[in-house]
């Protein structure tokens, strides 16, 4: 790209020199800005707390990305037709219609259109709000066109065509016009008449052979239907009989089977008596109708009724011929109704049907339609009025964002940046970093690389009924307490409450004092873990020593308990401390050798020591935290950050809050009581004396020194 002749302004953020956008013009010639200086080449339209009618108007591609190229034509829009290009920077909701460049023929089309918008709403003024252009049901209430292609009700005064569109609406679907009211599209419209003509079709077939039972065909065989599986049953039941009458007694149902049920009501017994023959089968192959199952003695009489003729009826018997000829006569019906169409209008009824079709209003309702459609040019421009608005009112802030993070280093603790998602409150501390985390397993690999104090939380919030994962950046304070299950409360941007559960923790240094401290924490861990498993160990081996010696020998048991204060033990031990002693006291004595013994050498011996110790972690420390950086976290969240987001030792103090009682002296009945007095008494002169002991041989020679 080549160099730009606009002359830029600059400012220090975070440690990062970047570009400042602080006027209008500013805005007017970003697209001369080399891509290489923006601090953001991408982010997201999901996630962010920032208006999402405008993040989708700046999205112009649709691909759920903001870059850089839609920023920069969005500025050169904003800044072609608005007059005073420095009024974008304050962020307000309300446009004066002066200020519309009118000048060009885009600024000229959205004065008519927020004019239009404005008489629509029976608004008489000289200026259009975001709230105002927002309402698109409010400003195509009255309208009968709006270029959207769906037509409702009120879009025609023919009865007969309105009596068209409720039925479509009913029948087909509707859509919802930019009204706010349902109406129906061209597509909707020809799915609508070309169901009513394949129904109307459909039933002109329904004559001759296709209703053998008239109109009780549909009923008779549903009672046919109802029967024909206990029909197929009964019959082969028969044949095994003629086949072998020995069988007869098999195929039967047994008198020691309904004997099993009769102590109980058998009128609760239904499902066990429906699952017995349709009636007792015979070598005859004849369903005699005086012998039916009770439980099946309601279906039989329907399908008897609808079915049966007065032949069949007289006959009081069915055979399996007879059987199969009902069947048949149903086979010309099932063919029908298996080509059945226009189900959708089957509703209405074919004399309604048949009234729509002769009434023919298609075309009218398509001639709407398309009328409908003309207008879109200047329904669009209404809509270009209320992206005007939205930019209008956030451009300037999204560029704070964008090319800056202002909001992010601002001092300002009402105004945060776009990701900053809320606050966690955890340990007696407020992390006010917080963003939003699609995807916590793929988050956590590359946010690592931040060098920053990580907490991931899932947060659930009963009120909503949601749940969203978040990753807290913590900056002061200890790790004492933090671990995975541990519950806070996190606040989101609107005030509104969460539960909170850490998940995951992404260890690295919080702050120097933190450092300093951190080789006695994890050496006092480690002493504290050898000693509880040392006592541990022990303990399992007295109790299991107690056992065996109580099972064997219980006498032995007051002998072992003496045995274990032998003297010589402590002997032993207080030799190892001696000798520890003296090693300590020889390398001390080296360091000072020759020094003349002096009050203050013992401090100054001990302070080398604490400075060997927690020096190289104190500094890696911070060089860490001199590096700390944003940018992993947000390119994890789907952002391209084409800059360092640096989070510094002076800077990231801002971004934890910490709990801070006043020094006030309070009664507790409970609190743990101290060492008495002489004890303390008895400690500071045995430290003395030691103390003393040390500095007097520090000022000897090696060579008389008593080890």
């Amino acid at each position: 790209m080549a160099a730009s002749a606009y002359k830029w302004n600059y400012c220090s953020l975070g440690g990062v020199v970047r570009v400042h956008i602080a006027s209008g013009e500013d805005i007017a010639h970003l697209g001369e800005l080399d891509q290489k200086m923006w601090t953001v080449l991408s982010c997201p339209v999901a996630g962010l707390r920032f208006d999402g009618d405008t993040l989708r108007m700046l999205d112009t591609d649709g691909d759920g990305k903001i870059r850089v190229p839609e920023v920069v034509a969005a500025a050169e829009w904003l800044t072609s037709v608005i007059k005073d290009k420095d009024s974008i920077l304050k962020g307000e909701a309300e446009l004066r219609l002066d200020n519309i460049n009118t000048d060009n023929e885009a600024g000229q089309k959205l004065y008519d259109s927020a004019k239009l918008i404005l008489g629509n709403l029976k608004q008489d003024k000289d200026s259009i709000t975001v709230a105002e252009t927002s309402d698109t049901q409010a400003i195509f209430a009255d309208t009968k066109a709006n270029g959207d292609g769906v037509i409702c009700e009120v879009s025609t005064d023919d009865e007969k065509a309105r009596a068209a569109i409720a039925a479509c609406m009913a029948q087909i679907g509707s859509t919802t016009d930019r009204s706010g009211k349902p109406g129906v599209t061209a597509e909707q419209i020809a799915a609508f008449y070309a169901a009513l003509a394949d129904f109307a079709d459909w039933k002109a077939q329904e004559k001759g052979d296709v209703l053998p039972f008239g109109a009780d065909t549909a009923a008779a065989l549903a009672a046919c239907e109802a029967l024909q599986e206990k029909m197929a049953d009964f019959f082969m039941r028969c044949k095994l009989i003629s086949f072998n009458a020995d069988a007869a007694a098999a195929v039967d149902v047994s008198v020691e089977r309904i004997g099993a049920i009769s102590a109980g009501n058998l009128a609760e017994q239904v499902d066990e008596i429906a699952a017995y023959p349709l009636a007792r089968p015979n070598a005859e192959q004849k369903l005699y109708f005086d012998g039916i199952n009770p439980a099946w003695k309601a279906a039989f009489e329907t399908f008897k009724t609808l079915v049966l003729n007065e032949e069949d009826k007289k006959a009081g018997s069915l055979d399996e011929a007879r059987w199969q000829e009902i069947l048949s006569l149903f086979g010309p019906y099932r063919a029908w109704m298996a080509a059945k169409k226009g189900e959708a209008v089957e509703a209405l009824g074919l004399e309604a049907v048949q009234a729509f079709l002769q009434d023919d209003r298609m075309q009218v309702l398509l001639d709407l339609v398309a009328e409908d459609v003309s207008y879109a040019d200047e329904a669009n421009a209404i809509l270009e009025v209320n992206k005007l608005m939205h930019l209008y009112r956030d451009f300037y802030e999204f560029l704070r964002n964008y090319v800056l993070f202002w909001d992010f280093y601002s001092l300002d603790p009402a105004q945060k940046a776009m990701f900053q998602e809320g606050r966690l409150f955890i340990d007696q501390r407020c992390c006010e970093l917080c963003v939003r985390v699609s995807d916590m397993g793929k988050h956590a690999e590359m946010a690592g690389l931040s060098g920053m104090f990580l907490i991931y939380c899932t947060c659930t919030s009963k009120v909503r009924n949601e749940t969203m994962d978040i990753v807290a950046v913590m900056t002061a304070g200890g790790i004492k307490n933090l671990r995975p299950g541990k519950n806070a409360v996190f606040y989101d941007r609107d005030g509104q409450d969460w539960d909170a559960t850490v998940i995951k923790i992404v260890e690295n240094p919080i702050s120097i004092r933190q450092a300093f401290w951190s080789p006695y924490r994890k050496f006092a861990n480690f002493v504290s873990e050898k000693i509880t498993k040392s006592a541990a160990e022990k303990e399992d081996q007295a109790v299991s020593g107690l056992q065996q010696k109580a099972e064997t020998a219980p006498a032995a048991v007051a002998e072992d308990k003496k045995s274990a204060f032998d003297i010589a033990k402590f002997a032993g031990i207080f030799a190892a401390i001696g000798m520890a002693l003296g090693y300590l006291g020889s390398f001390l004595t080296y360091v000072v050798t020759g020094a003349t013994a002096k009050p203050m050498t013992f401090v100054l011996v001990i302070l080398i020591i604490m400075l060997c110790i927690s020096g190289p972690s104190c500094f890696l420390a911070w060089l860490k935290l001199r590096k700390r950086n944003l940018g992993p976290v947000l390119n994890a969240n789907g952002w391209a950050i084409n800059s360092s987001v640096l989070v510094n030792i002076v800077f990231g103090a801002t971004l934890t809050s910490t709990a801070v009682y006043p020094r006030l002296r309070l009664k507790d009945p409970y609190k743990k009581k101290g060492l008495p007095v002489w004890l303390w008494c008895l400690i500071v002169l045995l430290v003395l004396a030691a103390a003393g002991r040390l500095v007097f041989l520090l000022g000897r020679k090696p060579e008389t020194l008593p080890w």
